[in-house]
Order: structure tokens, then sequence, then C-alpha cells
């Protein structure tokens, strides 16, 4: 009996011990497939992600507004950080103007300013092709065959060859790193409704020429681009466009010259950029400051900037149509973002800006242009990081002669 009782305590204490160890098997088993389910959905996620690419062909990585390689805006940069070989991104802007002239002469505007798609492909991480395509003014018109209206141009399209922090070679047509606004010239980047003179007359913006670049870092903090580029080529032109007619662009360039372009920014203090560009060929010597700081709600950004041209006096005829020698303007932005005194995650920036400009400073004999002096104040929202809706007042003003615009604008970035 009292054997017996000894082996029935045995095979209660095994099978005690077995249940306890099936349990624990079980919560292990349980444990284990639960971790085997949560992997088992991010990749499911990630291969729907992927097929989704795959079946479209586009790439939805969104826009990081803080994002920006070598000195671009942020929809252009977006191929640098795309998780997808292909890219596709833009902005587009269009406005409404009302101008009030002293003489009385009064006219408005609607007018679809641009829409710039960005398409970016990444043959490797160190090989890249950035491409910007403009359609302004709503594209050209077919007016029974003669073109009218808007421009198709291809803004930039280039290679890049990325091999260190230091050094790195763009090859192709590009962005003359020029002022602020000429690389960053997306609608979101600048508070006016249009881009500030300076940045049109004297930085003639947009401003792309073909060339090869090479970019990166002096040191952390310090940031250099130098490039050989095709040279402006202005004309006999009493116009106060002469640079921006120079341009050559990315249409054909028959004979081109040789220009040169070298920029240094410094960006180690926290919310400042500040920095300066040359630009010189055979017949003009450029040159701009430039500053941009952010502290909290508050911005101040400016350019100042001048160009001469040696050659004027060769290429003119008589002293009836003097040429242009000296160009230079300036211009200085201030904003403060009211909604940085709530807890809205939305933008409200007003703003003011003074901006003096003259594209014939200095002509051949010894005359020169008024100034235009404008004084713009105004507010913009941003209902989304990427979308922002404008109103300005630019009060102008050349040789006593004065004219007030009122404008109303949407731009966009994707």
């Amino acid at each position: 009996m009292k054997l017996f009782n000894n082996k029935l305590g045995l095979s209660m204490a095994a099978a005690i011990m077995l249940s306890s160890t099936l349990q624990a098997d079980t919560a292990s088993d349980i444990e284990e497939l639960r971790k085997e389910i949560t992997q088992l959905k991010e990749q499911t996620k990630i291969l729907t992600d992927e097929t989704s690419n795959l079946q479209t062909g586009f790439n939805y990585t969104t826009v990081d507004n803080e994002a920006s390689h070598s000195g671009l805006g942020a929809a252009a940069s977006k191929v640098y950080y795309s998780k997808s070989p292909l890219s596709i991104g833009g902005y587009g802007e269009m406005y409404y103007s009302h101008t009030n002239k002293e003489s009385g002469s009064n006219s408005s505007k609607v007018d679809v300013y641009r829409f710039v798609p960005y398409i970016g492909y990444k043959f490797t991480d160190n090989i890249l092709l950035n491409v910007e395509l403009e359609f302004e003014h709503g594209g050209v018109a077919n007016d029974g065959g003669t073109a009218e209206g808007g421009e198709v141009i291809v803004e930039f399209i280039y290679l890049d060859f990325l091999i260190n922090e230091n050094a790195n070679i763009r090859v192709g047509n590009m962005l003359m790193p020029m002022g602020l606004i000429n690389e960053r010239h997306e609608p979101t980047l600048f508070t006016t409704v249009q881009r500030p003179n300076t940045a049109k007359q004297i930085i003639p913006t947009t401003w792309h020429e073909s060339g090869v670049m090479v970019y990166g870092d002096v040191f952390e903090g310090l940031e250099y681009k130098v490039a050989g580029v095709t040279a402006l080529n202005p004309t006999i032109d009493s116009d106060t466009s002469w640079l921006r007619n120079a341009r050559g662009g990315s249409f054909t360039n028959s004979d081109p010259k040789l220009g040169f372009v070298a920029r240094l920014d410094y960006t180690d203090i926290n919310g400042l950029l500040a920095g300066a560009s040359a630009y010189m060929d055979s017949n003009i010597n450029m040159f701009d400051i430039h500053a941009d700081y952010k502290i909290k709600g508050f911005r101040a950004y400016g350019t100042y900037a001048e160009a001469r041209r040696s050659d004027a006096e060769d290429l003119t005829p008589s002293a009836t149509l003097p040429s242009q020698t000296k160009a230079k303007g300036g211009y200085l932005n201030l904003s403060y973002d009211l909604l940085t005194l709530s807890s809205s995650g939305n933008k409200l920036p007003i703003f003011v800006q003074f901006e003096s400009i003259n594209s014939a400073d200095k002509k051949t004999d010894g005359s020169s242009l008024d100034s235009i002096d404008t004084t713009t104040f105004g507010i913009n929202y941003f209902p989304h990081e990427q979308v922002v809706l404008k109103a300005d007042y630019a009060m102008q003003s050349q040789g006593g002669v004065d004219s007030d615009t009122f404008s109303l604008s949407m731009g966009f970035i994707f």
C-alpha cells in the first residue's frame, strides 16, 4: 500500500510538472506568434507600398520642408531624399493683380503664372538625374500655327555625381548659385506675390546655364560652389532688361563664351544663412551679398547685387543709343508669424519689404535712369506647410511717378 502511494505521488508530481511545462511552452509560443504577426504586418505594409509604386511608376515620398540639398528648394531636393529611384515633385503659382498708376491708366491681370514639375531619378545612390520643366502663363497658345502666350522651358537638367561631403560634381544645365531666390524660387520660400525686382533685373532669376560645377563643404558650416558655365551674352540694348535678355538658358547656344561663378555660405549659427556670390566672364562682372535669418516666428532676409559691363563702349554705335555699364539693386524683407503666439500648427506671417534697384545706374554717355523704389507689405497664410495664400500691396516710385499694385496669389509645392 505504501509502495502504491509513493507511485501515485510520483505520478501526480510528474503530471503537474508536465502541465507546467506545457503551459510555459504555450505562453512562449503565443508570445513568439505575436512577434511573427507584428513582423508580417510590417512586411505586408512595405510590400504594399512597393507594389503600389511599381504599378503606378510614381514615388510617394512627401516633401520635407526642412530638407535642402546644395541650396536647392525643398521640392527640387526631393530626389536626394527619396526612398524610390523615381521622384516626382514640383510647384505652381497663379495670381491676380490690380495696378493704379498716377497717370490714371489702371490695369488688372489674372495669370496662371507657373506650373513646374520636377523629375528625378537615381541610377545609383551616387549618380542622380534632376530635371525641372516650366510651363509659364498657361503654356503656349497655338493661334493659326503662330506660337503666342507663355513658354515651355527646361529650367535645369543635370547629373550629380555624389562623392563625399567635401566634393561633388554636377554636369549639365544648372541654376546659377547667385543670391537667395535663384536657386530657391519656390513660392513657399519668399513672402511677396512677385519675386523681388533685384531677383529679376539684376540677378536675372530664373537664371540657368550649362557647365560643370564642384560643390561641397569646406568644413561643417561653410559651403562652397564653383562652376565653369556658358556666359551671359548681352547685345546693344538700352532696355532695362539687358541682363535678363542676356541669359543663355537651355536653348541652343551658338558660339558660347565661358563664364565662372562661385559662392560661399556660412550656416554654423542656428537659423542663419549668410554668404556671397560672384560671377564673371570676358564682359560682365557681378557679385551679391545675401543673408537669411530665422528665430522663432521672426524672419529677415535680403540681397544686395551689382553688375558691371566692360564692352558697352565697343558695342554702342553712337551717343544716341547709350548702353548700360552698371546695374545695382537690393531688398530687405522682414516678417513675423502671428500664429507662433497661438497653439495653431499653421503659419500666418505678416511682412514688409523695402527694395531699390537701378538696372541702368550708369550708361556709356554718363547718364543714368532713376531708381525704382518699392515698399511692399502683406500677409501669407499657410493652411498646410506646402500650400500658401498671399496678399500684398506694393507702392512703387520712379522719378516722381508713382504706382500702387494690389495682388493676390496661391502657391504650392509637392
